[in-house]
């Protein structure tokens, strides 16, 4: 079995966060990391990189724990509603984007939200209420119920 040491450019669900140097199989890597760009190679040059990666992420992080924890009570204490194109059946035309449930959070007064840090459970191509997952912290995450409608 061949390992390769990566570089992570953005953050992967139950392997690190942007900027973190990880050692994953060669299959992992080769078929999913790289093409995705969600990974580089680890080498001398991109060391450079993951400085400016772990800049780039302080500044966004929640600072402290117990902010990250006041941000998740906002969260799942609100009620989001978002506007999407529907045919027949409640069959969406698309689907529903990390953006749009964003900008719905947004414009429910909700807290400002990272795109990057919603997890949605599948495609949702339908009309009807969806529960997605927000990780406010890496050690906090909340569930927020989002109502898909035709709009």
């Amino acid at each position: 079995m061949t390992t390769s040491k990566l570089i992570l450019t953005a953050e992967v669900t139950g392997l690190g966060s942007s900027g973190d140097t990880v050692e994953v199989k060669g299959g992992y890597a080769r078929n999913y990391l790289l093409p995705r760009g969600l990974a580089i190679q680890a080498t001398r040059g991109a060391e450079k990189q993951v400085a400016s990666l772990r800049r780039a992420r302080a500044a966004r992080e929640v600072a402290s724990h117990e902010d990250a924890r006041a941000l998740a009570g906002q969260l799942s204490g609100l009620t989001v509603r978002v506007p999407a194109r529907a045919g027949e059946g409640g069959r969406l035309f698309g689907r529903v984007t990390t953006a749009d449930v964003v900008a719905a959070v947004t414009a429910a007064g909700g807290p400002a939200l990272d795109r990057r840090r919603v997890e949605l459970p599948s495609s949702i191509k339908t009309t009807g209420q969806h529960v997605v997952t927000v990780r406010v912290h890496p050690e906090v995450s909340s569930e927020l119920t989002i109502e898909v409608v035709a709009g």
